[in-house]
Parts: structure tokens; sequence; C-alpha cells
């Protein structure tokens, strides 16, 4: 006869910008990552996306799906279909109030909930009973030129309450410093890194020896809204979109004319060329086609629109980007039967398309040490994690500051929600909830 698990006692939300990861920590301290159905194979990672499409036979009109069944829903119909990827960077965003889907206006608590209810679906059996105590992380700082931090509270808060119990606030890369503190034996001060899809987060922690009464104590944070997003943009702005005419020429009566960067502000999020599919935009690209003096890169940059090709583009930018982090050079190929194009690319051109990018992380880790009171030589260990950790040059910045020998990487995209679940279980969780949601 099989024993019965433990019953979980607590779990952990990693509610990401690009992916979303939930552990849960069972009764007899043991914790695991929750599997989500998906098209291929079960996954413990969910992406956060959503997809609508209008369906009057169902109650709203409205009909919706989340992860890798929004990516599958939208490839299917695109036309037919609204894609959101990333809402996660609109929450602290005032700006934002709705987002029209058809005859629908969801604000973003509604969007959250639909995701969340999806998710939850798409775990089936895994979290049919959720536990009381549930802990979610949230960005050190949130994306955005004047994020406020407040309404992304109100805004989490009105989410999470799908839930239907208490949600407690931590800072993400705490999680992973959580996580990470548990392999420890020793007394250590920790810094974790944290790169996710949309900001790259930073905290410090001093662990004390194992046993002690309080093992883990929170001493400083700090963010910055760049990160994953950021680089496959670099890579796409400086590689692909120069084949498709940015940069270029037109003639303009007598006159030799650059081609407005306007034409190409979609292509900053490949699930925004859908909606560059009307009859207006492509009669201004077909006049715009005429006139250039590339009108060749002009017929692919139409041919990406009209054969609904951003996600597999964006899908060929991210493979250079994870080629670089292994190999000195990559190259760019994109083949289909509607365009086909490629361009090789060094290691050293995408490190310089970031540089100012990596400038400006470093002194976000500077801020996050002195919110700490401490120095680079005071610090013990430095733990990497999230995806955009992998690239040299992010490695390197560390390296540099800290020392190889004190740097340790690995669960990439899971070591945040590994250690949300192990602290959500934690009798002493009070020192790590967010006190005041006023500051940044």
């Amino acid at each position: 006869m099989t024993e019965p698990k433990p019953a979980t006692c607590a779990i952990g939300i990693d509610f990401g910008t690009t992916n979303s990861v939930i552990a849960s920590t069972r009764d007899d301290g043991t914790t695991a990552l929750v599997e989500f159905a998906a098209p291929g194979a079960p996954s413990d990672v969910f992406r956060s996306a959503l997809c609508f499409w209008q369906d009057h036979a169902i109650r709203g009109g409205l009909g919706h799906e989340a992860g890798p069944w929004a990516i599958a829903e939208f490839l299917d119909f695109p036309q037919g279909s609204r894609f959101l990827q990333s809402f996660k960077s609109l929450a602290a965003n005032s700006l934002f109030e709705t987002a029209s889907l058809f005859e629908k206006r969801l604000r973003f608590e509604d969007l959250g909930q639909i995701f969340l209810g999806h998710l939850l679906e798409h775990a089936g059996d895994a979290l049919a009973d959720l536990p009381d105590r549930i802990v979610v992380g949230r960005p050190v700082r949130y994306v955005g030129a004047q994020p406020d931090p407040a309404l992304a509270r109100a805004r989490y808060d009105a989410m999470f309450a799908l839930l239907g119990r208490p949600v407690h606030y931590v800072y993400e890369p705490m999680g992973a410093a959580y996580g990470f503190a548990s392999r420890l034996d020793d007394p250590a001060t920790l810094l974790v890194a944290d790169f996710g899809g949309g900001t790259s987060d930073f905290s410090i922690v001093r662990v004390a020896e194992r046993g002690a009464a309080r093992r883990c104590a929170p001493l400083g944070s700090a963010g910055i809204g760049i990160a994953g997003d950021t680089f496959d943009y670099r890579i796409m702005d400086h590689l692909v979109l120069p084949l498709l005419g940015k940069g270029g020429t037109y003639r303009s009566f007598d006159k030799i004319l650059e081609i407005p960067a306007g034409h190409y502000v979609d292509f900053g999020d490949w699930s925004r060329l859908a909606l560059m599919r009307n009859r207006r935009t492509l009669n201004e690209l077909a006049q715009l086609q005429r006139s250039a003096t590339d009108p060749e890169a002009i017929a692919r940059m139409v041919a990406v629109i009209e054969g609904e090709l951003g996600h597999a583009l964006y899908e060929a930018v991210g493979q250079v980007k994870r080629t670089l982090s292994t190999e000195t050079q990559a190259s760019f190929a994109f083949d289909t039967p509607a365009l086909a194009i490629e361009a090789e690319v060094s290691r050293s051109d995408f490190e310089g398309w970031i540089e100012r990018d990596l400038q400006r992380i470093d002194q976000t880790v500077d801020t996050a040490l002195n919110q700490a009171g401490l120095a680079a030589d005071d610090i013990d260990h430095v733990f990497v994690t999230g995806g955009s950790s992998l690239i040299p040059a992010v490695r390197r910045l560390f390296e540099q500051r800290f020392g190889e020998g004190r740097i340790a990487q690995g669960d990439e995209l899971t070591s945040i929600a590994h250690g949300l679940g192990l602290m959500a279980a934690d009798p002493d969780l009070a020192d790590w909830v967010i006190k005041d949601e006023g500051q940044q």
C-alpha cells in the first residue's frame, strides 16, 4: 500500500515577468516544485502570459487562456486574439488603468485573477487545497520610470484575493537567499543577484550558524528595471531591425531622409506585431517601400507583419542570446517560407550593446551594499540566479567585484520559488515580510 504524502503546509509563489513558479512545503519539511500541464509535457515553469478571444458561447463573451496554452492559442489564431505578456510590468504604473480587450476593459487585478485561475487549474490536484501560509515574491523595484509601489501592492492584494487566504509579500531575491542559506552550515553574509525578465534585484542576508534560533536576517535590497527583456531587445534593435530597414533612408521629393523610428516601436514586443497587420499600416509601409533606398529591407519588414512572424523572430533572438552565453560567436538564422534572413554576431558585439545596462546594474549593487552598510569584501557568498545570470558579461561583473571563488550559480528559473516555499513554513516569517510598501 502506498504511503500518503504529507499534507502541504505552505506555498511560495514566484509571479514573474516572464515565467511563474510555485513551490510547496509539506508537513515533513520537504519542498517540491508544482508541475503544470502544458501542450507538450508537464513543466514546473509556467509562462506569465494571457490570450483573449471573443466567444459568445460562454458567459461574458470573452474566452481566455494562460501560460503555454495562451501562446498556442495566439499562434493558432493571431488575428482573432489579443495576447498579453509581461503584464506584471504594469503593476506599479499609475498611467495604466485598463486593457481594452474586444468589448471588455480589464484592470490589472482582473488580468491577474484570470491568470491565477488558469495557473491553479493547470496545477491540478497539486493545488486543489491551498494552505493558510502563502508567500508571494515581489520585485525590489518595479519596472517603470516612476513606479508606485503602494499602487502595486493594492493591485497585488486584489489579484491574490482570488486565493481566499492571507498572502505575505517578500522581496524576490530574499526568497533565493533563504533557499541558498539552507545549504550553508557556517555563519556568512550572502548577496543574491536575481536577473528576471523585467527587473534585476539584489538582496543581502546575514546567515547564522545552523541551529541558531534565528537563522537568517535581511540587511538590504535594491533593484532596477533592466533584465532579460532588455537584453533581448538590444539584439533585436542592433542586429535584426537594421535588416528590416531601421536606420535606412527614403526619398521625399529631392531630399533623402531617415526612415522614422516610430515604424519599429512595436517590435519591442512580438505580440504587438499582430496589431500592425491592418490596412492602414500596411498601406503606409507599401508607400515607404516604394520610396525607400533599400526597398528589399522594407519588404522583409512587411513579411514579418503579414506572416505573423513576431513570436518566431523573438525565439530566434533568444537563441542568439543563449548561444552567446556559451560561445563567442553566434549565427542569427531565421528561415521561413515567407522570409529568410541571417546575420553573424559576436559576443563582444552583444556585450557592447548592453554595456550601459550593465553599468546601471553595477550601480544598483552599490545601492544594496550601501543600504546594508557593507563593502564588497564583507560578502562571503554571491548567488546569481535568473535566466540572464548565464550571460558571461553579467557573471564577470560579479567576479570582478567579489572574486570568482565567492560566486555560486544554479536553478536559474526556480530558485526564488523554492526559497519562498521554505520561507512560508518558517515560524519567523514575519521577519521577512515587507513592512512599508511606500518605499522603493
